[in-house]
């Protein structure tokens, strides 16, 4: 029998450091994404910077097929809540894009000016205001802390009202974060300030999924053991709750590359998202 016990809480969440190279991320992003949007914005084809709500971060970006969309993508992006912008990420858009559905991108008010509970009814705000200019079926997909704010929305008590709920028909979550106690043991919660009180509502695998939930929990498989466990662990809980569930590990890749399969139409994981 093998036991495990994590004594570094710091390094088991700590992803550049253990990647060969990692130091290349999130700069890596930042070029093709602006070459995304100067792509679409040519082509009359994004509407940048949408308000849907009063804080200067409250901003999204959409994207738009050629024609009718078939309906709305919604990416939110990770950096654990307290780094990066809606502005690194645009490229991801092009396979979902490109297969005729419109990609709203939302940036969301950090930590620590707020704490993960109000990013959450951000999250869902944005959503909302998405919602209102796409028709359609909804697909939720976010990395990182951006998955845990995607299942955050289909749980339960999400701050989404029915009638958005009720066109959500899948979600995939890219290496997300789906219990917030560990993160409790780590140096960043300094800044992220979660308690017990804050986790037991804002974890999803401490949650129940929305009835007619639908998620797909996707991680690399070069991934730290932390990310792997906390996918498989909401997948087996929700199974357990009555949600449609999956999970799969990507071979050859880590938590920087998971979700590079986003920018292409062909890819598995576009076509897993886009199922429904």
């Amino acid at each position: 029998m093998v036991v495990h016990k994590i004594v570094d809480w710091d390094n088991a969440y700590t992803n550049g450091a253990n990647i060969a190279g990692g130091d290349r991320w999130p700069e890596a992003w930042v070029a093709p994404a602006a070459a995304y949007r100067d792509e679409l914005v040519a082509s009359d084809r994004a509407q940048l910077d949408i308000g849907y709500g009063p804080e200067t971060r409250n901003r999204l970006d959409l994207f738009l097929p050629v024609g009718t969309p078939k309906g709305l993508v919604v990416f939110v992006h990770g950096g654990y809540w307290m780094a990066l912008d809606k502005s690194f990420w645009s490229h991801l858009a092009r396979g979902a894009v490109e297969s005729g559905h419109a990609v709203a991108m939302p940036s969301y008010t950090l930590a620590p000016e707020a704490r993960i509970s109000r990013i959450s009814a951000e999250i869902g705000a944005a959503i909302t205001k998405a919602a209102e200019l796409v028709a359609g079926d909804i697909r939720l997909t976010g990395h990182s802390a951006g998955g845990h704010l995607v299942t955050r929305m289909i749980s339960a008590t999400s701050p989404l009202a029915d009638a958005v709920r009720r066109r959500i028909i899948n979600t995939v979550s890219l290496s997300g974060v789906h219990d917030l106690r560990p993160i409790m043991n780590t140096g960043m919660n300094k800044t992220l300030k979660i308690d017990a009180a804050e986790a037991a509502v804002e974890s999803p695998v401490l949650l129940s999924p929305m009835d007619g939930a639908r998620l797909v929990c996707w991680v690399g498989g070069g991934e730290r053991s932390e990310f792997i466990r906390q996918s498989e662990l909401l997948a087996n809980i929700w199974t357990g709750l009555g949600a449609s569930t999956g999970f799969y590990a990507e071979p050859d890749r880590h938590h920087f590359s998971v979700i590079d399969g986003l920018a292409d139409a062909a890819h598995p994981l576009t076509r897993t998202l886009l199922e429904g």
